[in-house]
């Protein structure tokens, strides 16, 4: 989840028992063959090939983008080798040129960040309105280290944007979120937490697992090795803003970044670098 600000709505407060348990049920169940259900593939990037990711794809961010993070976002931290894509966080030092001294502003108020890292995007090149979404990765759990694979909506200011972390992690924490506008503009949340520990801990994050996402006209399910996490009818996030719009239910552009520090990703200050976050693929069905 990149939450641009600490304000939260509390939502469906009962949501983390019932998905958990509803979860457990599931884990009994045959995983469905991803081309089923009318699912077909509109989209891939296995990563097959050496050097930065493909152009035709993925654009970046750059420099300090949000949420008071540490890292300077740049295109050399992030590259393709052996099959993957590797995000790498470095603890190093990046002079800010966008520096202004006593700037209140967080992105002018800091002379040099101190990591440098990546974050890749599709937006401007490929956006999709509903479908399965799968990625297999594996990701660094030390403490500072914030890695996420998450959808934006392609229109409007965030939140009403509309917000969907398929996988995030920070504080020993696994995330699966979706965020709307709520009342009085704040941003809204439907989050569900899993404490790593519980899945293994470090033996299950030096493997790795398969995310997906299943998006469709009704509802939103988030899925970890083919575990339910969190599922959200769609009726359940139309923005409070009186507009009456669901930015779910327009095309929505992916993002892939390995943040460091900031509001919620824990003081790196003890962990050993570089960090990576590493996808295998990611692959994209559509009815």
């Amino acid at each position: 989840m990149k939450k641009y600000s600490l304000r939260y709505l509390l939502v469906f407060c009962s949501l983390p028992f019932t998905i958990s348990s509803f979860a457990q049920k599931q884990n009994h169940i045959k995983p469905p063959k991803l081309e089923s259900d009318g699912y077909k593939m509109v989209w891939k990037e296995e990563f097959n090939y050496k050097g930065a990711p493909d152009k035709s794809k993925w654009t970046y961010e750059r420099g300090f983008e949000r949420n008071d993070e540490f890292q300077w976002y740049q295109e050399d931290n992030a590259w393709c080798e052996n099959g993957n894509l590797v995000l790498e966080a470095r603890r190093e030092t990046k002079t800010n040129p966008n520096f202004v001294e006593g700037s209140n502003d967080w992105k002018k108020n800091r002379k040099q960040a101190e990591y440098t890292s990546s974050s890749i995007k599709t937006q401007g090149l490929h956006s999709w309105l509903y479908g399965r979404f799968v990625m297999r990765g594996k990701i660094d759990i030390r403490e500072g280290i914030w890695p996420a694979w998450w959808t934006l909506g392609t229109k409007g200011t965030w939140p009403a944007t509309g917000e969907i972390d398929i996988m995030e992690y920070y504080r020993k924490k696994l995330l699966a979120n979706i965020a709307y506008m709520g009342e009085n503009k704040k941003d809204a949340w439907f989050s569900i937490e899993k404490n790593i520990d519980s899945l293994g801990g470090k033996a299950w994050a030096d493997k790795f697992h398969t995310w997906r996402m299943d998006w469709d006209e009704n509802s939103i399910a988030l899925y970890v090795d083919d575990q339910l996490l969190n599922k959200v009818e769609m009726d359940k996030l139309v923005n409070q803003n009186g507009t009456g719009i669901n930015p779910f239910k327009q095309p929505h552009y992916m993002l892939l970044d390995l943040a460091i520090g900031g509001k919620q990703g824990g003081d790196p200050s003890k962990t050993s670098f570089p960090a990576r976050f590493e996808v295998d693929y990611i692959r994209v069905y559509q009815k």
